[in-house]
């Protein structure tokens, strides 16, 4: 049993061979894959954000107030609104109304396709749910000018019902194609693709508004359509389920695969154990700690534009470079501390949690360290976006620590767990702008101070989350996901000749066992 349990961590005397496939191998196709998935996710995501900026005619809704700047940077005399007027009279409101209609959809269908998933599989509902989300994005442009608002809001709902499957299909696909001593650094690959994709989606989406047909910003909509719709049409084709159900994949990579799974192939869908879920403190460290990122991650990445505006008198929008640079930053940082985080396990020299939480470090005391810096820098523009930049560089951190946890402490329900925490971080996530808007809408208070009440709020969720997952996260399998009692069910309709004793971790010890 304890070399079971070494096997779990990829802690085993004797490392597995690995078969000579190298860049080859369909393991690392099925990676490639599932990046420009979350890629292409990341740009439906974002893609409206850049648009309505180009679909709102901003002299229409313009009333007797003024929007508000501040003035305590008083050398800032450089132009502001650069914004091109559009087709629709939306105020701030509705525009908010449609920028989140997209996110309700995408939250309430978490749970709800990880628990689909572990018992019917993921691809199918990983790529039929990319397909309707870039089918729907088709529809925009038409809803938009044809049913108005609300008509707008219900298609990009009906987007983020589509994309809700994303992360949970991902990591459960994850969970069953790669091996515990790959994870850091294929799992941070994976999730790259949202930096990826933002970084893809702010300056191209921009381009296509200004220079694109059928009045420019339908174009952005039509361009990523096609190019999901064919990635959705290619994953479901030339991607499978695991590797035993792929019919190329060479043996020798099989076997490796699923040897150092251990028990993933014992049962295909067993019974997810929620009450142990739910008593599980290293789930719960995840728990926080997503949420925590998502409340931080939200508070920099749509409340920095605003921030550079009003305070700073600065435009991000006038530049694709720099309004995607601290994406750039997280995407090539995230890449790089991955192979660090594989090679800390695989020379054994730190186990899995130590590795998990120094990584997972960096990614949130890294941030939450930058915005109490940023919030102190005043007018300089330079220094402030160089420290946030830096802080969500650092941030990258974060996928090679919990966002990737939930496959040590359990590849077989890693795709259940992932919805959880998913759902309740995007829900903390919807706090950020909320919590900022009240803030900063007080004109009677300087709005420097008003800006760094918001720094620090999100500063201290990032540390006080990320020291809840220091203090109770763990690296290795839990006793709840131990295939062995899988092996123990046949014996209800077989004869015990001796009671298995439970062990220590609650597995059960093979017992002599005759056919009935």
């Amino acid at each position: 049993m304890s070399a079971s349990k070494e096997a779990i961590c990829g802690n085993t005397e004797k490392d597995l061979e690995k078969p000579a496939l190298g860049c080859f191998a369909t393991r690392y196709f099925v990676t490639f894959m599932l990046f420009l998935g979350m890629a292409n996710a990341y740009v439906m995501r974002t893609n409206m954000s850049v648009a309505i900026v180009a679909m709102v005619n901003h002299t229409a809704i313009k009333s007797g107030e003024a929007e508000q700047y501040d003035d305590e940077c008083g050398d800032r005399d450089i132009p502001i609104d650069d914004s091109q007027d559009g087709e629709f009279a939306w105020n701030s409101a509705l525009q908010g109304y449609i920028l989140s209609s997209f996110f309700y959809g995408y939250v309430i269908t978490q749970i709800p396709f990880g628990i689909l998933a572990k018992k019917y599989g993921s691809l199918r509902f990983l790529g039929y749910g990319m397909l309707i989300n870039s089918v729907f994005a088709f529809l925009v442009p038409v809803a938009a000018r044809g049913g108005g608002v609300w008509g707008l809001c219900a298609v990009r709902f009906i987007q983020g019902l589509g994309e809700g499957p994303i992360v949970p299909c991902t990591h459960a696909m994850l969970a069953k194609w790669i091996p515990p001593n790959e994870r850091s650094r294929m799992g941070a690959a994976v999730y790259a693709g949202a930096q990826f994709g933002t970084i893809i989606s702010m300056p191209l989406s921009g381009l296509l508004a200004e220079y694109g047909f059928d009045g420019g910003w339908p174009s952005i909509f039509y361009v990523f359509g096609v190019v999901g719709t064919v990635w959705s049409i290619a994953f479901l084709i030339f991607v499978h389920e695991d590797p035993s159900s792929h019919p190329t994949i060479d043996e020798r990579e099989k076997k490796y695969i699923n040897d150092s799974l251990w028990g993933n192939d014992v049962v295909k869908s067993p019974p997810i154990p929620f009450k142990a879920i739910i008593k599980s403190l290293p789930f719960y460290a995840i728990l926080f700690a997503h949420m925590g990122h998502n409340y931080g991650y939200e508070t920099l990445m749509t409340e920095l534009p605003t921030y550079m505006k009003q305070v700073l008198r600065f435009s991000l929008k006038s530049n694709g470079l720099l309004s995607s640079l601290p994406y750039l930053a997280m995407w090539l940082f995230s890449m790089f501390i991955s192979v660090v985080a594989d090679w800390m396990i695989s020379s054994k020299r730190f186990s899995h949690t130590a590795t998990r939480k120094l990584i997972n470090s960096i990614g949130q005391y890294g941030p939450g360290i930058a915005l109490i810096a940023a919030s102190y820098t005043g007018c300089d523009r330079a220094l402030t976006l160089a420290i946030l930049t830096i802080g969500v560089g650092l941030n990258g951190g974060i996928y090679s620590g919990f966002k990737i946890n939930h496959l040590d402490l359990t590849p077989r329900f890693a795709g259940f767990l992932m919805s959880i925490t998913n759902c309740s971080a995007n829900l903390a996530g919807l706090l950020a702008p909320i919590a900022a808007g009240h803030l900063i809408s007080d004109p009677s208070k300087p709005m420097m101070g008003q800006w760094q009440i918001v720094f620090f709020i999100a500063a201290f969720v990032y540390i006080i989350c990320g020291t809840f997952y220091n203090i109770f996260g763990s690296g290795e399998r839990q006793f709840w996901d131990n295939p062995e009692d899988d092996e123990q069910k046949p014996a209800l309709q077989t004869t015990i000749t001796t009671s298995p004793p439970r062990l220590s971790n609650g597995s059960t010890a093979p017992a002599a066992i005759s056919s009935s």
